[in-house]
């Protein structure tokens, strides 16, 4: 045993790839066992007949599509003219313009990429101090994670229904969880960006103008109906969480590819390709990681865990607190899916013993995440914008520490208080 737990830090060490590490610790173990090792293989067969699993890679093909049209720059112009005259709107439209961006296309690095060279110079002109200006776009380019049809929600559903264990999770119920919370955090951004921008009085407001706002609802004609098609389709029972992944697709090579002409025909391969390649290291993480867990699963490793957890913690509240300083740990130092295929089956049935829905784990989950990629000092978006704006990442953590504290407040109202995340779930369709 001790043996092969040293060959696995050898190969962390040598920078194998994830899924090999992952992989090789579950051949390992079944072998200690004497399992036949062909159980890991099934397992990974096991996953293609999930029907569900199909929305992932769909809905990641429409958000790469999206992320190279100009669906960005028609965004940001709606927004402000819906919300740029308000104290701060410009702050306040990056906010919204962000979460919605990233819950389409399921790259918070994408969104700083292509919203930060929109808003960034915009903000700057309109008298937004620098400081500000960096804190808010690194920090709000995550904040989608929990709005539909956030891929993350759709991974963390198909982990919780491969499990099977604690009360079922449909990826519906996931969408309706993260609505609330997913609106707090922005609430509360939105209260500071708006106190910050009165502070400022030289700061330029955007008179509002219904020409203007005839004129961006006409731009973005064809995006706007695009979350309403996909969610009115999936609570009105018309279409399933596949079914409007591919409708998705088709609707966003019908209007950027054949209508707007703005993604080239012959970019598509490409672009396929890009996707699919995020798509595939979700996916062969997510297959080696469930026989991971049968492993871990056979032989008790979750049960004695939770025995030593429980045995240390009495307190739920405690437990809870914990949770949220690993899971802030976790997102400074893996993305998002490689966490939720990786913790959540050694997380679950310990949050099941201390009578933590599973929706509400899932919803605390990615609320820190979302924190944890722009959390000092190795949050992935950091770096990203310190290169995206050419600014040392320690002007980033400066910069972001405010809002990291605002979200925190958040997540710990999100985390003890779990009606906000369930009021949706338990009182739909009534």
């Amino acid at each position: 045993m001790v043996i092969g737990l040293l060959i696995l830090v050898v190969l962390v060490v040598m920078g194998v790839p994830l899924f090999v590490i992952i992989a090789s610790s579950a051949l390992y173990g079944f072998s200690t066992i004497d399992v036949d090792l062909s159980v890991v293989a099934i397992e990974i067969y096991r996953i293609v007949d999930t029907p569900i699993l199909i929305a992932i890679p769909l809905f990641t093909l429409a958000g790469y599509i999206l992320g190279e049209s100009k669906a960005s720059e028609r965004l940001v112009l709606l927004t402000d003219a819906l919300l740029g005259w308000m104290p701060g709107g410009l702050a306040v439209v990056s906010l919204f313009a962000c979460a919605f961006f990233t819950a389409l296309t399921g790259a918070s690095g994408a969104t700083i990429i292509a919203l930060g060279a929109i808003l960034y110079p915009a903000m700057k002109q309109a008298g937004y101090a620098e400081k500000f200006n960096l804190g808010l776009i690194t920090s709000s380019g995550s904040l989608g994670l929990l709005f539909p049809p956030s891929i993350a929600l759709i991974l963390y559903g198909v982990i919780v229904q491969q499990m099977g264990i604690g009360e079922p999770v449909a990826i519906e119920d996931l969408f309706l969880a993260g609505l609330l919370p997913g609106l707090l955090m922005l609430m509360m951004l939105t209260a500071w960006s708006m106190y910050k921008s009165v502070q400022r009085p030289e700061i330029k407001r955007t008179p509002f103008s219904a020409r203007k706002l005839a004129h961006a609802i006409k731009g973005s004609m064809w995006e706007i109906p695009m979350p309403f098609v996909l969610i009115g389709g999936i609570y009105s029972g018309y279409f399933a969480i596949s079914e409007a992944a591919a409708v998705a697709v088709m609707y966003v090579v019908v209007v950027e590819v054949l209508l707007l002409r703005e993604v080239p025909f012959n970019k598509l391969p490409d672009i396929m390709r890009d996707s699919m390649v995020l798509v595939g290291g979700v996916l062969i993480i997510l297959g080696v990681s469930l026989a991971s867990t049968n492993y871990l699963i056979d032989t008790e490793v979750p049960n004695r865990l939770f025995d030593f957890v429980k045995s240390h913690i009495d307190s739920k509240l405690t437990f809870l607190i914990l949770l949220n300083i690993f899971l802030l740990m976790l997102g400074m130092i893996l993305d998002v899916f490689s966490a939720l295929v990786i913790i959540v089956p050694l997380l679950l049935p310990i949050a099941i013993g201390y009578n933590i829905h599973p929706i509400h784990l899932g919803i605390i989950f990615l609320a820190n995440m979302q924190i944890g990629y722009f959390t000092p000092p190795v949050g992935m978006n950091l770096f990203i914008a310190s290169y995206r704006f050419h600014k040392p990442v320690t002007e980033l953590y400066a910069a972001t520490i405010p809002f990291m504290l605002i979200l925190m407040v958040a997540v710990l109202i999100i985390t003890y208080w779990p009606e906000l995340t369930l009021y949706l779930v338990n009182h739909k369709g009534g």
